[in-house]
């Protein structure tokens, strides 16, 4: 007989959804350091509505995305929940989830309760006028995030989707690696082939910032699998034996230079000068990893604040650098003459379309790409895994949590 509420790790009959769920939540009151904002509760399931569904979430990734939400910073994401019609008092986070489809709503086509299914964190309004133009959805006004600027993410028993988010699993994964790449990964790959025509051909010298962190370590891999020589940047020696065995050409350890951030003003020229010296050092560094006087075609950012001058000053005339966040803050000085005078590229770069999220999705289907899952959680141990990677203390690779799933290594709802 189906009850109302089941506990973490105990699987519903198929196709029964039950009333309630548990989640772990954050509310408005709660904001601050992650291992304080989470608390687990229960919560009402939500039910699919036209062109969604419920997925029964076996296990869940974790990104750094909700360290943000956690703290109400930059933004309060509950305050983005009512132009989406959800409860606008709390929020249920996660943007990466391996599981089961459940339930569908009205219009769904492209799967079925029972397929067993990865989520890509794209969401956006079928009605959007740019969406029915066929432009790409990352361009519309009403593209967000799911489980990030949307609620009923990943970290509760079911999740509520839109249909097109949902990706076969790969069935050699177990539910926590399959969970853990895909928003990174998606995210790589629209940077590193999502803006022709720098997209990385044969033999490109892909300069990657972090290469041991998630994002980096799906940059390493898609550049490799694409015959480009990645350079990852990198902060201790493990990580750069991490990233050497990911397939990096090479790697540089940014402790051996102190040049970062916002540069001297130009006009302080003994000053620029200096900072200068640091940069053209890296740009060195750059040719002795790959053992041969080449800049990078394409720079693969993400730090921001920090990197940025840098990353410019060193790309290759008519190169491009690409990014994706600002984990070391958002205000970045360029020098524009580098960008005039060298025609390079500063190209923005949001997370991915479909036709994207599935192109990465393809090549962890087929064995190409191994999802670097370094720790796998408990779904009680959410708030803690987060609080890691707000304190930069997370390991190598990318981290899940299960939630349906009763232990690690499963690939299936049975062994």
């Amino acid at each position: 007989m189906a009850k109302d509420l089941y506990e973490i790790g105990r699987i519903p009959p198929p196709g029964v959804v039950p009333p309630k769920m548990f989640a772990q939540v954050i509310r408005p009151e709660r904001f601050g350091e992650p291992k304080d904002a989470f608390q687990v509760e229960v919560i009402d399931t939500p039910s699919p509505g036209p062109g969604d569904v419920v997925v029964l979430v076996m296990a869940a990734g974790i990104n750094y995305n909700n360290v943000w939400a956690a703290r109400g910073l930059p933004v309060d994401v509950t305050k983005l929940h009512a132009r989406f019609g959800e409860p606008d008092d709390f929020h249920i986070g996660g943007s990466d989830a391996s599981g089961v489809v459940w339930a569908v709503g009205p219009g769904v086509t492209n799967v079925a309760v029972g397929d067993r299914v990865v989520v890509h964190c794209g969401q956006w309004d079928a009605d959007d006028p740019v969406v029915v133009a066929g432009g790409d959805p990352g361009f519309a006004a009403s593209y967000r995030i799911w489980g990030y600027e949307t609620n009923w993410g990943s970290f509760a028993q079911f999740a509520r989707v839109q249909a097109h988010q949902c990706l076969p699993k790969a069935r050699h994964l177990s539910w926590e690696q399959a969970a853990a790449p895909t928003l990174v990964g998606a995210t790589a790959y629209r940077m590193l082939v999502g803006w022709p025509p720098h997209v990385v051909q044969d033999g490109d010298v892909v300069l990657v910032w972090g290469g041991a962190g998630g994002l980096g370590s799906m940059a390493i891999q898609i550049a490799r699998e694409m015959g480009g020589k990645a350079v990852a940047v990198v902060s201790s020696e493990d990580k750069a034996e991490f990233c050497l065995k990911l397939g990096a050409a090479g790697t540089i350890d940014r402790r051996e230079f102190s040049h970062w951030g916002l540069p001297p003003h130009w006009s302080d020229a003994e000053a620029y000068a200096q900072w200068a010296e640091g940069a053209k050092a890296f740009g060195k560094a750059i040719w002795d990893a790959i053992g041969e006087r080449r800049s990078p075609r394409i720079v693969f950012e993400h730090p921001g604040e920090e990197t940025i001058p840098t990353s410019i000053f060193v790309c290759e005339t008519g190169g491009m650098v690409v990014i994706c966040a600002g984990t070391t803050g958002y205000n970045a000085v360029v020098d524009l003459r580098y960008l005039w005078m060298r025609q390079k590229r500063f190209q923005g770069s949001h997370f991915a379309n479909d036709e994207q999220s599935a192109a990465f999705n393809r090549l962890v289907v087929d064995g190409r790409i191994d999802p670097c899952l370094s720790e796998t959680f408990g779904f009680e141990e959410l708030g803690a895994a987060h609080q890691l990677m707000a304190e930069n203390q997370h390991p190598e690779g990318n981290m899940a949590a299960l939630v349906g799933a009763p232990s690690t290594g499963l690939t299936d709802l049975r062994v």
